[in-house]
């Protein structure tokens, strides 16, 4: 979809915008000095609508009497969809769309009844996809397993291939013992109705209305305090009393190759979690299975998924105020890249135990395993302190976490590499083995986002931009007096890489070109730019470096990093740390959803143009970096990578390998440029024939890290669709990120 559509479309109105314009009844539109009408999409973009509906806005000219106005889908009459509740809007959930082109024209009186405003749709089928490029095959689906939480029972056997199942809308109840209990019987009142207090102030019965279905194979649930016998039917022109008008969106973690549904969503239910939190203070909870990375750890999936959601979502209940994003982990990583390549879909993010993203993660990670082999066949000895200080992570142990039980497939590194290691839901005549199947699934990570880098033309597999060569791997532990010179040299030598199945070969890996460039230009490396710089982000970190977890703290700092040299500040980040001794020292984070709030109310009040420091100057005063002991003492300080300050003696950040061997922060090289061996770089005398040795291993020479990776470049655009594996295209609506020649002829 090259063309340049030639109408504005509003994205996302704030609700009260929404309601406002739903909420008065005149008998005629009053006189204005417009002449013209608009069509504006609420519920998504023009361009990429699924399932046949779309909640629409007209605006006309208010001298202009509602009977005066009619609105027509490919010439049919749909008038009568459309409520007239404000002067000069008409807001009208339009349905009868047919996938592929529509038009949606207004015609007026005045006018002749000649069209005074025209809109391109395009629909889509609601099982998708749009902009991810083709459905993953095999895809096993899963609705008869998928079991309802608190309500029970399952979805039912799929009604087709791609993982259909009826939507269904139960009741369920917080009692006043403090748990969910299911409601059968939505009008009937149990003795133990506990009821909640929202963010408005507005104390109701604590009933939630939870809806489940599927939307682009995945299995989606809503949440939201609803009372069946006191409110009605929920719909965009009736609001819930319990419902505050924010969208809170969770995302589950992990990171696993797909080809299946899932049998879990973020949560929406989740009483040992913080969703319970959120629904009592009146958000609306939504969240989906191909949302959840421990599914399927694709970006252009969730994306996707989390769109065609969200626009069910508005379709039913009306525009949010705000859409929240929430999750950790491997939902932190969908917040941030989902906020760069596609904005206007988040407008705040609360990522907790978070990475940047998962293309940089990979490569420290898998390293993990290289290390282990090379200390395993070297004949030097190998203290756990010299291999902690090699890592570079709170202590060793933290790699063998990484590593799983050291068996392949069992952990991150190398599984994340490994194609045959695939969920347990893919029978095993389906999966890839080098041997009996070479046709079957692949599961490691690249493939399962070949949609985005492509397949090899030498091999057919997805193009991988891992890459290790002229890394010197204990480069600081060296020059720290840590490592010898000869563990050094030992280890350099040893190190070896991956082959195209993650088994380790005793050459380095080398990244595919076309996938260095695919990997910048298409942002599935976070560089802090696109659309990151826009949205407000408070990063939760519960520490976990003491007890040697993979989520470290040292991760928030990167994407801190990277926010800076996108923006000139990383203002828009706020980083709130607290120990996790218990469920309750989790209370300052789950918090930050009111803070958050202000920051978007703030933001929504400000008339200027949406820019990076729009987002800073409005930030609340009293939201900083943060904080928090054993027994809940805040400490303000700004939060620096184990710069000076109480809160990093209580938290101090911690490193990976790639970081020892001199990545700066960013950690955001894929590839390194290469510069010959210097004896300058070693602050550790080496002799002649140890740097005669270090050539031998690095004869391209080692990795020069005051220059940009190779093939690291801006992102090309936002919102790219990828019609082909390997290929992708600017969508209709793309804004530029920054100067560019017109791109309406290209297709990469």
């Amino acid at each position: 979809m090259n063309r340049r559509l030639i109408f504005r479309v509003l994205y996302a109105v704030p609700f009260a915008a929404a309601v406002a314009a739903l909420s008065v009844a005149p008998a005629a539109f009053a006189d204005r000095d417009d002449s013209k009408g608009e069509i504006r999409i609420l519920s998504t973009r023009p361009d990429m609508v699924s399932g046949g509906e779309a909640l629409v806005q007209v605006s006309v000219p208010r001298r202009l009497f509602a009977s005066d106005v009619k609105v027509t889908l490919n010439g049919q009459d749909v008038t009568g969809d459309f409520h007239g509740r404000m002067a000069g809007s008409l807001v009208g959930l339009v349905q009868g769309l047919v996938q592929g082109e529509n038009r949606l024209e207004v015609l007026t009186k005045e006018s002749h009844w000649r069209p005074i405003a025209k809109l391109e749709i395009t629909d889509y089928p609601i099982n998708g996809p749009i902009f991810s490029g083709p459905h993953q095959e095999p895809f096993i689906c899963q609705t008869q397993s998928f079991v309802l939480p608190v309500i029970g029972g399952t979805l039912g056997a799929p009604l087709d291939a791609d993982c259909s199942a009826p939507t269904r809308v139960d009741y369920v109840y917080m009692s006043t013992g403090g748990t969910l209990q299911p409601l059968p019987n939505p009008t009937v009142r149990p003795a133990d109705l506990a009821q909640t207090t929202t963010k408005d102030g507005r104390t109701v019965n604590y009933i939630v209305r939870v809806e489940t279905g599927t939307i682009n194979r995945a299995i989606y649930q809503f949440g939201i305090l609803h009372d069946p016998v006191s409110d009605p039917p929920p719909d965009p022109w009736h609001k819930p009393a319990g419902w505050n008008g924010r969208l809170v969106y969770t995302f589950g973690g992990g990171c696993n190759a797909g080809y299946h549904q899932g049998l879990s969503t973020g949560g929406v239910l989740n009483e040992a979690s913080s969703h319970n939190a959120f629904l009592a203070l009146g958000y609306a909870m939504a969240a989906a299975s191909l949302d959840v990375w421990g599914n399927d750890c694709n970006d252009l999936i969730s994306a996707e998924t989390m769109m065609m959601v969200k626009e069910h979502f508005i379709d039913g209940y009306g525009v949010p105020v705000h859409t929240i994003g929430w999750g950790t982990s491997g939902g932190s990583m969908q917040q941030h890249m989902i906020a760069q390549n596609y904005p206007g879909l988040l407008d705040g993010i609360l990522p907790g135990r978070s990475f940047p993203d998962i293309v940089t993660v990979i490569m420290p990670v898998v390293d993990c395993s290289l290390l282990n082999n090379a200390f395993n066949t070297s004949a030097l000895t190998w203290t756990v302190d010299q291999k902690s200080a090699v890592a570079g992570y709170n202590s060793w142990a933290t790699c063998q976490s990484w590593m799983g039980a050291g068996l392949p497939g069992t952990g991150f590194s190398p599984g994340w590499l490994m194609p045959g290691v695939c969920d347990l839901s893919i029978p095993a005549p389906l999966v890839y083995n080098p041997a009996t199947n070479q046709g079957g699934a692949r599961c490691d990570t690249y493939d399962n986002m070949i949609n985005a880098f492509g397949p090899d033309p030498r091999t057919g597999f997805a193009r991988r931009p891992e890459d290790n060569v002229g890394v010197q791997y204990g480069l600081g532990a060296f020059n720290a007096g840590k490592i010898t010179a000869a563990q050094f040299i030992d280890l350099n030598q040893r190190i070896g890489g991956y082959d195209d199945n993650g088994n380790i070969v005793p050459a380095r890996s080398v990244a595919d070109p076309e996938a260095l460039r695919i990997a910048y230009r298409t942002g599935r490396a976070d560089s802090g730019s696109g659309g990151l710089g826009l949205v407000p982000i408070i990063d939760l970190r519960p520490y976990l470096d003491n007890i040697d977890n993979i989520h470290s703290r040292y991760e928030s700092f990167l994407t801190r990093a990277r926010l800076a040299a996108a923006n000139g500040d990383s203002d828009n980040q706020v980083m709130l740390t607290t120990f996790i001794t218990s469920a309750a020292s989790l209370g300052p984070l789950v918090a930050a959803i009111g803070p958050m709030d202000q920051w978007l109310d703030n933001i929504a009040d400000d008339p200027s143009p949406p820019s990076h420091g729009k987002v800073v100057r409005n930030k609340p005063t009293d939201l900083v970096d943060a904080c928090y002991t054993a027994a809940g003492q805040k400490i303000e300080e700004p939060a620096t990578f184990n710069g000076p300050g109480q809160c990093n003696q209580l938290f101090p950040s911690h490193a990976d390998p790639r970081l020892v061997a001199g990545e700066p922060l960013r950690g955001d090289i894929l590839k390194c440029q290469l510069k010959p061996v210097d004896p300058r770089d070693y602050t550790r005398p080496l002799t002649n024939n140890q740097l005669a040795q270090l050539k031998a291993i690095f004869p391209q020479g080692v990795c020069d890290y005051s220059r940009p990776g190779v093939e690291q470049q801006p992102i090309v655009d936002t919102w790219l669709s990828y019609p082909r594996p390997g290929e992708f295209d600017l969508t209709s609506e793309s804004e530029p990120t920054h100067d560019r020649d017109d791109f309406d002829h290209d297709t990469h």
